[in-house]
């Protein structure tokens, strides 16, 4: 597919999860393709970075459940930023291990899972959710958070690799939880790095390093470089500098129309062009973190 095609399969109102982590392993062009496109009013569900702040600069998110919303190097993403304090959007905030446990559920069908996180916090007290809670059949008798499913319409992911039947590899040194993304969602979407044929692939070699099964995946699309700004290690590493534009763009309407202009309503040629070509986006430098 092309990431035009992925687009066409959204409609407005849609939840949306998105996988990576912050800057790494992004879906970010699937994500341009989205802010090229009509859709709007979603609900994005994501361990957040760039992805959620340009949708949320770009009016497309009706409400977000997130975790954190970081750029890493600069701590709170500030387009995420300007919509959270603007009161732009509705939210959903939830403890790291809360948000884990949510799209575990999700991905096992079930309707909750019971768990300790959040107690004692004001996580559970916030307005816009009622979180319940659920005590143990057990002796114990121990009083837990109920963390419910976050069921998705729609998973985006990006990995290294992939066949033309959906097989796909992730290569980076975490896969994060991308796999339960994928399991919440009845259809997923990927962006891939490259499309090879199955054998260069070499599954029974790399078994390891295979995401979920096929049948998961509802179509693959080839993106080379697919994940910048945030990283897809091995292939290459967090653009640091291209994020310092990226940042300055929160400074006013006039800077993020400029870096729409310049990096998001361009073809996939024009966008590697304008962040520097391949060979320089190979050769960026480890981050330290």
């Amino acid at each position: 597919m092309s990431a035009d095609d992925v687009v066409a399969q959204l409609s407005d109102g849609m939840t949306i999860g998105i996988g990576g982590w912050a800057t790494r392993r992004k879906p970010m062009a699937l994500v341009r393709a989205i802010l090229r496109s009509d859709v709007k009013d979603l609900t994005v569900v994501s361990y957040g970075g760039p992805d959620v702040g340009m949708l949320c600069a770009a009016g497309k998110v009706k409400k977000l459940v997130f975790a954190f919303v970081s750029l890493d190097h600069y701590p709170l993403e500030p387009h995420f930023r300007a919509a959270r304090q603007s009161g732009a959007i509705e939210v959903l905030e939830l403890d790291e291990g809360m948000f884990h446990w949510g799209l575990r559920a999700a991905a096992m069908h079930l309707p909750f899972l019971p768990t300790r996180v959040g107690i004692g916090t004001d996580i559970i007290t916030q307005k816009g959710f009622t979180f319940k809670t659920v005590t143990s059949p057990y002796d114990d008798g121990e009083e837990l958070i109920a963390m419910p499913a976050l069921n998705l319409d729609v998973a985006l992911i990006h990995a290294q690799r992939s066949d033309q039947k959906g097989n796909l590899l992730v290569t980076s040194p975490d896969p994060f939880f991308d796999e339960l993304f994928t399991r919440a969602a009845p259809k997923v979407y990927a962006s891939v790095e490259q499309v090879v044929s199955t054998a260069d692939l070499d599954i029974e070699a790399n078994a390891r390093f295979a995401l979920v099964e096929r049948a998961r995946i509802t179509g693959v699309v080839e993106a080379p470089f697919g994940a910048h700004p945030t990283s897809a290690n091995p292939e290459y590493h967090l653009d640091l500098k291209h994020l310092k534009t990226y940042v300055d763009s929160a400074a006013s309407p006039e800077a993020w129309a400029d870096y729409r202009k310049t990096f998001i309503d361009v073809s996939d040629a024009d966008y590697l062009a304008a962040v520097g070509g391949a060979e320089t986006l190979r050769a960026l430098p480890r981050p330290v973190y």
